[in-house]
């Protein structure tokens, strides 16, 4: 199964995606960590990334596309994956389009519980002032996406408040 997990940062992606991971024997795939392992290598491209990556500046959604699109060719992904980090934007979708989700996993917490939960973790670019600017792009770019697979009749929304096992086996009910 090719599952697509969205949802704000403070969801809880990477705690339901881990558990999907296990329950279906597929690969968990995060955008973002193929960026940082790729930028940690001794090669051109490592080193053109973590240049990249340090300034603090988006690597380009041409790179994000090859090395995803790299990464899912590989042997663990042949019975499907589940992808976080990308796409974020309608126009990312629509260059990945051929990688056709099964489904995509909307992880809806509302913003002010994304606040309390990034404000907890205590990272030094989790400030208020930060955190609220991060959400307010994320949002806005999340709903035409959000749009754009509930046109595709591939869209799953899941509460991501309550405990982690039943957010999970609100997932599970819902990709059978």
């Amino acid at each position: 199964m090719k599952i697509l997990l969205i949802g704000p940062q403070g969801s809880g992606k990477s705690t339901q995606g881990k558990l999907m991971s296990d329950y279906l024997n597929i690969p968990f795939i995060v955008t973002g960590d193929i960026l940082r392992e790729i930028a940690g290598s001794d090669t051109a491209e490592g080193k053109r990334l973590k240049e990249i990556l340090e300034s603090g500046n988006l690597v380009d959604d041409e790179t994000v596309v090859s090395l995803i699109k790299g990464r899912l060719q590989k042997d663990d992904c042949k019975t499907g994956f589940i992808l976080d980090g990308y796409p974020r934007t309608l126009e990312q979708a629509q260059s990945i389009e051929d990688i056709n989700f099964e489904k995509a996993i909307y992880i809806k917490i509302p913003k002010e519980e994304t606040l309390k939960r990034l404000l907890k973790r205590g990272r030094t670019d989790d400030i208020e002032e930060l955190i609220n600017r991060r959400l307010e792009l994320y949002f806005q770019q999340t709903e035409p996406l959000l749009e754009y697979y509930k046109n595709k009749g591939i869209l799953v929304e899941i509460d991501g408040m309550g405990d982690i096992e039943k957010i999970q086996s609100d997932i599970r009910e819902k990709i059978q």
